[in-house]
């Protein structure tokens, strides 16, 4: 059963101008990753300011019929047992081959050692697991959503 957060996003609006158009928006609640400890680790980043961008499988979206997140997207971040963290603001999206990952992009997802080696690397494994869950073929020239967000909120 899905949680409620409306506690937490009302908590959010209540530090806005009555003007904001925040107050007529929605958000989606989710954690990062593929498992709870995942959540935790990224989620833990990007309360430290270390995580600022993420980057997620172009073909999911299509298969799951979802849009792609648009800047201005507003997203509850949730750690490993669904307790909310913060609210981030989607500030970038760029569609375009994985392999095309950039040093700068690299860094700002803030994992690993930050290096675009150490990105590729560990999101060939998140990626295949993705695909060997779909019964997918996975290749490094695929698509992938690069998005840069900012904290706005923290709980």
């Amino acid at each position: 059963m899905p949680q409620n957060y409306d506690h937490v996003w009302q908590a959010y609006l209540a530090t806005l101008p009555a003007n904001h158009p925040h107050h007529q928006a929605t958000y989606e609640a989710w954690g990062f990753g593929d498992s709870p400890e995942m959540a935790d680790e990224l989620g833990q980043l990007v309360l430290a300011g270390t995580k600022t961008a993420t980057a997620s499988w172009f073909r999911e979206y299509e298969a799951d019929g979802e849009p792609i997140p648009p800047v201005g997207d507003l997203s509850l971040i949730l750690d490993g047992r669904d307790a909310p963290l913060c609210l981030i603001e989607t500030t970038e999206i760029t569609i375009k081959p994985m392999n095309q990952v950039d040093a700068q992009f690299a860094y700002d997802e803030g994992e690993g050692d930050r290096t675009v080696a150490w990105w590729m690397a560990a999101h060939e494994r998140f990626f295949r697991r993705q695909c060997e869950q779909r019964g997918w073929v996975f290749s490094p020239g695929q698509l992938v959503v690069f998005e840069r967000f900012k904290v706005i909120y923290r709980v």
